[in-house]
């Protein structure tokens, strides 16, 4: 058997999916190093987000901590929901292969015996802090916050003790928590059910006296009101924070934890009092939701780190790779845990784009005479646009080509069962199909770039002499001779 097969080949033995167009080997690409927290492309080069999707298999609600000492830690709700634990790598893709570590399990009887949701990392001046959610043992759902302590510079390591809950104003169903700091002061974000509001939990936020307790009333910041956030449930949960361009971006999971599941984002003035709920303001519509193209079905419980490059954002949360689930959605195992890179718009806003698929790593493209805009697809038809709110239009995988070891296909992130093909002098995503003019036309050879080696080129298979070129918002072929052609011929990636 020929160990070299080519991509149509294993579409035709069955070896891939076509919508999927997954491989499942790291692709060897670096991409841009966004300028400040726009997410513009760059000429510096980082190495890319792994391409490993899903990250973790079976870890809901997870949490990978920004690097501490050049380790980052992750963390997550096990199916079975009876213990909390750790891993740790020197890099995201590296949590994927680690051992991990029990560093606490429920008691066999009374508080804290029942379910454990929802664990979080946090380094806080010198130490280590897990929050948690736990019910009994003999009411599994009577849900209550507690946290963690440990002295140890690992948090792996078998050094936590156990400080007891993190109580609030009423006695009722609470979890979900996480705390940050923001000019000088430090913060503690939850959602919980409270008396005489008909909601399963808002959110509310609080100033901390210390990493183990709150201080002051309890402040509501958001009640599940819209159709999107009461879908099974009316749930506001999960909150995680994020401040960027001079706002405090506060990300939160909505309804019931199937397919509905989803994100919204609420947002404040970084200079604003963050304790008064008029500071905060809440998307209309979410953010983040099931994308029945990529097979991405209820993201959300999401934390935010950072890549190896120290710039780069990445949102860290779980999907089902399915729709129909038997029995309870919160006994179905599989909430998987994924990352893909953040992006951020032009008014300094996050742009989530969707849920992706698997394979390699989404990459946007922006041609070199036109570093601010990006390959786009409108209709089906790609063109350059700037400012692109639609993020998800914008992205691209590379893989290997149809026809041929040494070609590639660039396959649309949000149709993943179309690729970039040629047709005359114009370019158009289309669906796949299993034919040689189909493998001619969406092959390309991928080159440093012509007029930059930090870019690339990306040549047409069927001549030599041919490349992708960018005229004026329009994506075309052309055969670039002069310095300006050669830069319309060369794109940045990001």
């Amino acid at each position: 058997m020929n160990d070299s097969l080519d991509r149509r080949s294993l579409l035709r033995r069955g070896g891939l999916v076509a919508a999927g167009a997954a491989t499942a080997a790291p692709l060897a690409s670096t991409v841009a190093t966004p300028a400040a927290a726009t997410g513009k492309p760059s000429s510096s080069h980082v190495t890319e987000l792994t391409t490993r999707n899903p990250l973790i298999e079976q870890r809901a609600d997870p949490c990978i901590t920004p690097p501490v000492n050049g380790m980052y830690y992750m963390t997550g709700s096990v199916p079975e929901y009876d213990r909390i634990v750790v891993r740790g790598a020197p890099t995201i893709d590296g949590l994927a292969h680690t051992r991990e570590r029990t560093i606490w399990r429920r008691p066999k009887s009374g508080r804290m015996g029942g379910y454990i949701w929802a664990p979080e990392l946090h380094r806080i001046d010198g130490r280590w802090y897990v929050y948690f959610a736990a019910g009994d043992a003999d009411d599994k759902f009577r849900i209550r916050m507690y946290v963690l302590e440990s002295a140890a510079a690992d948090p792996r390591e078998d050094a936590w003790k156990l400080r007891g809950q993190v109580t609030t104003a009423w006695d009722t169903f609470a979890l979900d928590a996480t705390t940050f700091e923001h000019r000088g002061k430090r913060y503690y974000v939850w959602a919980q059910s409270e008396p005489g509001i008909d909601t399963n939990s808002n959110l509310y936020i609080a100033e901390m006296s210390s990493p183990l307790a709150i201080k002051g009333d309890p402040v509501r910041i958001a009640v599940p009101t819209r159709d999107w956030e009461t879908r099974g449930f009316a749930v506001n949960e999960g909150a995680a924070v994020l401040v960027r361009n001079g706002k405090v971006f506060m990300t939160f999971s909505a309804s019931a934890t199937d397919a509905n599941y989803c994100m919204g984002l609420l947002t404040a003035d970084a200079r604003a009092n963050l304790l008064d709920p008029k500071s905060w303001s809440k998307s209309p519509q979410p953010v983040f939701t099931t994308n029945e193209h990529t097979g991405r079905f209820g993201p959300g419980h999401n934390t935010f780190t950072v890549g190896e490059d120290g710039e780069t954002d990445v949102l860290v949360y779980h999907a089902r790779s399915y729709r129909h689930i038997d029995g309870d959605p919160l006994f179905d195992p599989n909430r998987h845990t994924r990352v893909q890179r953040l992006y951020w718009n032009d008014d300094g806003t996050p742009g989530f784009g969707v849920p992706v698929g698997e394979g390699g790593t989404a990459v946007r493209l922006s041609p070199m005479d036109a570093p601010r805009a990006y390959v786009r697809h409108h209709e089906y038809d790609l063109r350059v646009d700037g400012d692109v709110r639609q993020l998800a239009d914008t992205q691209f995988r590379f893989t290997p080509g149809f026809l041929g070891p040494d070609r590639i296909a660039l396959q649309s992130v949000d149709f993943p069962d179309r690729y970039i093909r040629v047709r005359g002098n114009s370019l158009h995503i289309a669906p796949y199909e299993d034919s040689d003019d189909y493998g001619s036309t969406t092959g390309f050879i991928r080159t440093r770039g012509l007029a930059d080696h930090r870019g690339i080129s990306l040549r047409l298979s069927s001549d030599p002499d041919t490349y992708i070129v960018h005229d004026n918002g329009r994506l075309t072929t052309g055969r670039p001779r002069g310095r300006a052609e050669r830069e319309r011929a060369t794109f940045l990636l990001s």
